[in-house]
């Protein structure tokens, strides 16, 4: 009698069971292996651990087989960790995103951290060598009074260097300066959506602008005053501007060039790797706004400033080029 309680008992939780151990299976793969793994149906997870919990509780009081008590607690047990050690959990994941996923990501994506390199930094190059021979051209990009801004700014007479402060406190500027550059960031990427022509529009645009900007105060001998104060946080910013560049222009493949995927199949695919680009992108826009806020307007022989900056520059080519490199998959 127990032995048809216990198979009828079986049969009927056995597909909850299964399903609940593959997605506690594929919870416990390192990113690199669930890259290969097929992701489980989503479950809830909570609801179906008290049900499980019952179950034990249940073949336990019945005294079926220890073979299927045995496998139930183990079921509980693994349940409890995943749920209560979600926290420790994630902050796992988010250590082993930015300590190899991510640059794999930006590695294996060479091709249009490429094209986006190429149309950010030449026009950036460009504008500024242009003005050097030319110092009229910077009123090709910006009027009269943007002009007599960045002058004021970045005039060696100031107290305060930089962007124009919108409060008195490194605090104040350390959001506005997140808020700032996440902008700039989120108009590269979503214009992918455009078939990649917003992409193109704003990174040529952010290449001019700022090249523009650069060449003319380089030009008025304001050397010290604004490449002092942009080179140390121009490491973290530039490259996430680059870098969203590069998400942006995957959406827009999506939509140019499917290849034998359907365009919204291709879109879901390509925005999955864009958003996880962008989360390292965001994260050093916020590494810039707190560099820009909290070192860049110190006064500090600008010998200082060159040497932090080659540091830093040196610190991000050097984790693009080398994180995450040590495992089977790395690229």
């Amino acid at each position: 009698m127990s032995s048809g309680r216990q198979e009828q008992f079986t049969q009927r939780h056995e597909a909850i069971w299964q399903h609940f151990e593959r997605v506690l299976d594929y919870q416990s793969l390192s990113w690199r292996h669930k890259r290969k793994a097929e992701k489980p149906e989503a479950l809830d997870l909570p609801t179906t651990y008290r049900q499980i919990c019952q179950h034990y509780a249940l073949a336990n009081s019945r005294m079926y087989s220890p073979i299927l008590v045995e496998r139930l607690n183990r079921m509980v047990v693994r349940g409890h960790q995943a749920l209560y050690g979600s926290r420790s959990q994630f902050l796992k994941s988010i250590l082993g995103f930015f300590a190899g996923e991510f640059p794999q990501l930006v590695r294996q994506e060479w091709r249009v951290m490429a094209v986006s390199s190429a149309l950010f930094y030449v026009p950036f190059f460009l504008m500024i060598l242009l003005i050097q021979m030319r110092p009229e051209l910077v009123f090709s990009t910006l009027d009269t009074e943007m002009v007599r801004n960045v002058e004021a700014m970045y005039d060696p007479s100031n107290r305060i260097l930089g962007r124009e402060r919108e409060s008195d406190t490194d605090l104040e500027m350390f959001g506005h300066y997140i808020r700032n550059n996440t902008g700039i960031g989120f108009q590269v990427f979503a214009g992918g959506m455009l078939f990649g022509i917003g992409t193109l529009f704003f990174l040529l645009f952010n290449g001019v602008y700022i090249g523009a900007v650069a060449g003319h105060l380089t030009h008025l001998g304001f050397i010290e005053t604004f490449w002092g104060f942009v080179c140390g946080h121009a490491a973290f910013e530039l490259t996430a501007i680059v870098i969203s560049g590069a998400a942006g222009l995957k959406l827009a493949m999506a939509l140019i060039a499917p290849g034998r995927k359907t365009r919204i199949r291709a879109l879901i695919d390509n925005g999955k790797i864009g958003i996880k680009i962008m989360y390292g992108a965001a994260t050093l826009f916020i590494m810039a706004a707190f560099v820009e806020a909290f070192w860049s307007s110190m006064t500090l022989p600008v010998g200082i400033k060159y040497t932090v900056a080659a540091v830093l520059w040196a610190l991000v080519i050097a984790y693009f080029w080398r994180a995450g490199r040590g495992g089977a998959n790395a690229t």
